[in-house]
């Protein structure tokens, strides 16, 4: 059998192997090796893999190599997926990709006018990236033909269904006019994704990828009781002491408060959440992870899908609503091997909502008060074994 240890000896065409290198992409990764030829056999694919597995490069190669050049207003490639955010990172990575061979992509999504993706879709692009109101809003107003498709990839399906998009994919899907090979990739198989796949797909080949997200043991903990009126500053010191720091808000305007109240303590902050006009969004996202800005304040649906890496410090401002959410904000740190710290501040009054939210995880770390000008927020491995602590 053939060592898929290299692109090459997946079947990817020589060009886009060249493309790669030049970025320094030399070996695929797990999800690659696995799914990749049978992407290029034409094979429908089913993969059981997580944000931040490399899953783009495994759909995007086998599509970029397969789609035919499309007439205008008839794409050959459709990548559905979740949110505006994660279209702009796809399209990003297939752009790049789809430049040396002659191939167009654009990324279609709500927020922004439509005059510059209809225009691209009337010169004719051959993969659109798009989020599944947009989409049906271009089919609707007929600047948008599915017709032509040779390859349909959902992203993130499970993230699709849990944002309540599930009736627009169907709508969607049911808009196919051709018969296309397709492609799903989703961190769980279950429940109406697994529908999907039994529903729309043709004798699917499923690959699981183990995750890479770190587990509750991989990333250190701390539970700080602070007061209200001292919160945004325990935050803030909090931040000075790490390079990077992505703080979750439960709201909007809590999440735009936070930055004000960030920015008065002298902290460089910025904010991503659905209210904001996408420029502003993309912004804030490019400011944080090129190091501009050492602090981005998320709400948990403006987070979904985004891959971060090198996070220092999660710092749960608000406690999330369950101990799947606790894990999933909280695994945006400790990756790569790497320790990081997953920080929720309580108020006297959330104790017990956070001892529920921690029982399932089988976390027993000590709560412990703190007030802003204590030195050991600036050092959180200090506040592991140090005194005045709150029993858990």
């Amino acid at each position: 059998m053939t060592n898929p240890s290299t692109f090459e000896a997946l079947g990817v065409a020589p060009d886009l192997v060249a493309t790669l290198a030049a970025q320094g992409i030399d070996a695929p990764f797990p999800v690659q090796a696995l799914t990749i030829a049978d992407g290029l056999a034409g094979r429908d694919v089913c993969g059981k893999a997580k944000t931040g597995s490399g899953k783009t490069l495994a759909f995007g190669l086998p599509l970029l190599q397969r789609v035919r050049p499309a007439e205008p207003r008839r794409p050959t490639g459709l990548v559905l997926v979740p949110t505006r955010e994660l279209a702009n990172q796809v399209f990003g990575v297939l752009e790049a990709l789809a430049a040396g061979r002659g191939q167009r992509v654009v990324a279609v999504y709500g927020g922004v006018g439509f005059e510059h993706q209809i225009a691209a879709l009337k010169a004719g692009v051959d993969v659109i990236v798009g989020t599944p109101g947009r989409l049906i809003d271009l089919l609707e107003r007929r600047e948008l033909r599915l017709d032509h498709l040779d390859v349909l990839v959902l992203d993130e399906a499970d993230r699709m269904l849990d944002m309540g998009f599930l009736p627009q994919v169907q709508k969607i899907l049911y808009r196919l006019q051709s018969d296309p090979q397709t492609m799903l990739f989703s961190a769980t198989l279950e429940g109406a994704i697994r529908r999907l796949v039994d529903r729309y797909m043709r004798d699917p080949v499923f690959h699981e990828v183990a995750s890479q997200d770190p587990t509750v043991d991989e990333m250190e903990h701390r539970f700080l009781v602070v007061h209200q009126m001292d919160k945004p500053k325990v935050a803030a010191a909090i931040s000075r002491g790490v390079q990077r720091t992505l703080i979750f808000s439960r709201t909007k305007r809590g999440a735009d408060r936070l930055v004000s109240d960030l920015r008065r303590e002298g902290v460089r902050a910025a904010a991503i959440h659905g209210d904001l006009r996408q420029q502003a969004r993309e912004k804030s996202l490019a400011d944080f992870m090129g190091g501009k800005v050492p602090v981005l304040v998320a709400t948990d649906v403006a987070a979904r899908g985004l891959h971060i890496d090198a996070v220092d410090v999660v710092l749960h401002y608000d406690p999330p609503e369950d101990s799947k959410a606790y894990l999933h904000r909280s695994g945006r740190t400790a990756r790569a091997g790497e320790t990081g710290f997953a920080v929720t501040l309580v108020l006297w009054n959330q104790e017990n909502e956070v001892r529920a939210i921690r029982r399932p995880l089988g976390l027993t770390e000590p709560f412990i008060e703190v007030f802003s000008n204590d030195p050991r927020l600036t050092d959180l491995h200090r506040l592991e074994t140090d005194e005045a602590t709150v029993p858990a």
